[in-house]
């Protein structure tokens, strides 16, 4: 039975708590941890900055999907995968240099490994997934990307997957064992001649501070982009000079402390300019923290232009192929931003945004609302963005479309004709039989040959089409989102020095691990990694603190 011994905002101005073992984090990587410890008799100390009824940090906020090979999913829908075809595609986008010898260890690892300890383990929580896979992250001639779909969606979304998960943790036979200290900002690792013996901070509830003294510690405290600092000061040095606009689209404690605090008793943080970062992002109707961006997942249909109007080419940007590339080729501009132009028609049939908040049908599990979003689209999600949402401006006419465009562009020059021809262009294609080549026309009849695409995707449909109008333009920004480099870890999930030597008792996991060992994305991600690496690298911590195997 939960009491309230184990949520505590104590009032002392000194406490020191004592236990087996200290998670700094409540997100779904110390959740998952503490979940697993729990299975022993071990005392453990949970401790998290957020409210209490916040537990679950990013993935709560999620979309709630995870990358999986050869799953059940997969065969029931006629899917043939394997972990050789699987681990082909992760090495071919993650380009991983000769140094890169944990970050490959892990990419191995999960690959062999995710529907083992990833899938079949969230089963037996109680974690439910949809019936079909969704395709991102495609391939063309041209880039690598997953040659099947991979891209299994939470019943529930990142919402219902954290409370699934922090249910079973808060009613587990030995809740007992288990003490939440909320409001709770950990500083410090403490480090007594190279031991690490827990964890110093600061309660913010009461302006108090605190130490967790525990024979082990683990580090569950997300990346680094929730910190628009952090992240500009970690900026990728070939794309030039970050964006003066990046939207918020992290956790707003993902800053970084604690990769901080490991490097500071010689733990090794690497890869911490790999972010994945998204490069449609606007501004949340109903910010909860500065510069606070949502992600729009673009429409395929929808023609990409840069930040002036003309249309990115020779090979045109589109969505679900390689976002690292979108995201690296609208910061080669000068303005660092994008426009996105379409109908309604287009907007309500593809148009969504990623994430638990704006996807309720899937959140709040009904059937039908999801159903009919996936056969109609999603009307209502639309109409409140072109309300609520700075970003979304609508015109009756392209010449109208673009006299707005300039008015939310400021000093930076709209080519109003260069979206004309941007959009007759386009449309001059729409007729696969005697319609003009155009290679976005060729990629969407290839993404429609999925069926679940091919619900999803509108059929050679023209943009400047009155009976589609209104005509809709977003201008879009960077988005930061996920750390891809973190504290250097093995296959243990134990932190490593510079050297490759352990640093005793003191453990890293899911983001702040880069997922695990320090970036086991390298360049690129295939998506669906991230959450499915906090589960198994929490997992190996977990299962090493107690010493046994992990299935």
């Amino acid at each position: 039975m939960i009491t309230k011994n184990n949520f505590t905002i104590n009032a002392s101005e000194n406490t020191t708590y004592k236990a087996d073992v200290a998670i700094a984090g409540a997100g779904i990587s110390g959740i998952v941890a503490a979940l697993e410890l729990l299975e022993s008799d071990l005392k453990v100390i949970l401790l998290d900055r957020d409210e209490e009824h916040q537990i679950g940090g990013l993935a709560k906020e999620s979309f709630g999907a995870m990358f999986f090979v050869d799953s059940p999913q997969q065969r029931w829908t006629g899917i043939k995968d394997s972990t050789d075809l699987a681990l082909s595609d992760w090495l071919a986008n993650a380009e991983f240099g000769e140094e890169d010898v944990w970050p490959r260890k892990w990419a191995e690892f999960y690959v062999n490994n995710c529907t083992q300890l990833g899938y079949k383990w969230l089963r037996k929580q109680g974690v439910r997934f949809l019936p079909v896979v969704n395709w991102i992250e495609r391939p063309t001639d041209k880039k690598p990307g997953n040659s099947v779909p991979r891209f299994h969606v939470v019943w529930g979304s990142g919402k219902g997957l954290t409370a699934t998960l922090a249910n079973r943790l808060l009613n587990h036979r030995n809740i007992a064992n288990l003490k939440i200290l909320f409001r709770h900002k950990v500083t410090e690792i403490i480090n007594e001649d190279g031991v690490i013996t827990g964890l110093n901070g600061e309660n913010e509830q009461t302006g108090g501070t605190f130490t967790v003294k525990a024979d082990n510690t683990i580090i569950a405290s997300g990346g680094i982009c929730g910190s628009i600092e952090q992240v500009k000061a970690n900026w990728y040095k070939p794309w030039g000079d970050p964006p003066q606009t990046i939207l918020n689209g992290s956790h707003k404690y993902a800053e970084g402390i604690l990769h901080e605090a490991a490097s500071d008793i010689g733990a090794n943080v690497t890869h911490m300019d790999k972010l994945w970062l998204y490069p449609g992002g606007v501004k949340h109707p109903n910010p909860r923290h500065p510069q606070h961006g949502l992600s729009i997942l673009p429409c395929k249909s929808a023609i990409w232009l840069d930040s002036h109007g003309r249309r990115f080419g020779p090979e045109p940007l589109i969505a679900g192929f390689d976002a690292r590339n979108q995201v690296e080729t609208i910061c080669k501009q000068d303005n660092k931003h994008s426009w996105l132009v379409m109908n309604m028609k287009i907007a309500i049939k593809e148009l969504s945004i990623s994430g638990a908040e704006h996807n309720p049908s899937i959140r709040d599990k009904k059937l039908f609302r999801f159903l009919k979003g996936v056969f109609f689209g999603s009307k209502g999600l639309i109409d409140d963005m072109l309300t609520n949402c700075e970003n979304f401006i609508t015109g009756n006419s392209v010449a109208e479309l673009t006299e707005k465009m300039q008015a939310l562009s400021g000093d930076i020059n709209i080519d109003r004709q260069a979206v004309a021809d941007a959009i007759q262009q386009f449309d001059a294609s729409a007729n696969p039989n005697t319609g003009t080549y155009d290679r976005q026309r060729e990629l969407i009849r290839l993404v429609r040959k999925y069926p679940l695409d091919g619900i999803r995707t509108c059929k050679d449909q023209k943009i400047d089409d009155k009976s589609a109008y209104p005509l809709i333009a977003v201008k879009e920004h960077i988005l930061s989102r996920k750390t891809m480099g973190g504290i250097q870890t093995n296959l243990e999930s134990r932190v490593l020095t510079a050297v490759g030597e352990t640093i005793p008792n003191l453990y890293a996991i899911g983001e702040a691990a880069g997922y695990g060992g320090g970036g086991l994305h390298g360049l690129r991600s295939l998506e669906g990694t991230f959450l499915g690496g906090c589960v198994i690298s929490s997992r190996l911590a977990a299962a090493d603190i107690l010493n046994k195997k992990i299935h």
